[in-house]
C-alpha cells in the first residue's frame, strides 16, 4: 500500500526554497532532492502557488513563498495540497445489511472526527519557521 505524501513533499518544496532563495530551483532540481519526477513537483507547487504559499513564474527558476514562514502552517500546506480531504478515511463499501458493518462506521466517523480536529488545531500551531529551525536542530545533532 502506498502512503499519501503530498503534504510532506509539499513542506520539503517549501523548505527547500526557504533554505536556497537565492538558487536557481527548477522542478528538476527539486524532483531530484525528493526522489520524485519533475511533473509531480510542478503539479505541487500549483497547489502551493494557488494557495498562495508560492510564488513563481513559469519559465523562471527563483520560486519564493509568498508569506514568511512563521505564517505559513502545516495546515496551510495540507490545505493547499489536499484540500479538505480528511486524514483518515471510513471504509464506505461495508455490508449495508449487517449492523456491525453500518454501526462500526458510523462509531468510527466520530472518532475521526475528533481526531481530524485534533489535528488539524495542532497543523496550525506548527509554522514552516518551527520546521525549519528543527531541522538546523537536527543538522547540528541536537535532537528535541
Amino acid at each position: 500500500m502506498k502512503y499519501p505524501t503530498r503534504l510532506s513533499d509539499a513542506v520539503h518544496i517549501l523548505a527547500f526554497i526557504a533554505l536556497y532563495p537565492d538558487c536557481d530551483l527548477t522542478s528538476n532540481k527539486l524532483a531530484e532532492s525528493i526522489q520524485t519526477n519533475p511533473a509531480y513537483v510542478r503539479q505541487l507547487m500549483s497547489a502551493l502557488r494557488k494557495g498562495g504559499l508560492l510564488v513563481s513564474v513559469k519559465g523562471h527558476p527563483r520560486p519564493t513563498l509568498a508569506r514568511e514562514p512563521e505564517k505559513i502552517t502545516l495546515l496551510d500546506a495540507y490545505r493547499a495540497v489536499e484540500g479538505n480531504k480528511p486524514l483518515l478515511h471510513q471504509d464506505i463499501h461495508t455490508n449495508p445489511a449487517c449492523g456491525v458493518g453500518v454501526n462500526i462506521q458510523l462509531t468510527l466517523r466520530d472518532f475521526y472526527l475528533d481526531i481530524q480536529n485534533t489535528a488539524e488545531k495542532r497543523m496550525q500551531e506548527i509554522t514552516l519557521k518551527d520546521v525549519l529551525e528543527q531541522y538546523h536542530m537536527k543538522l547540528e545533532g541536537i535532537h528535541t
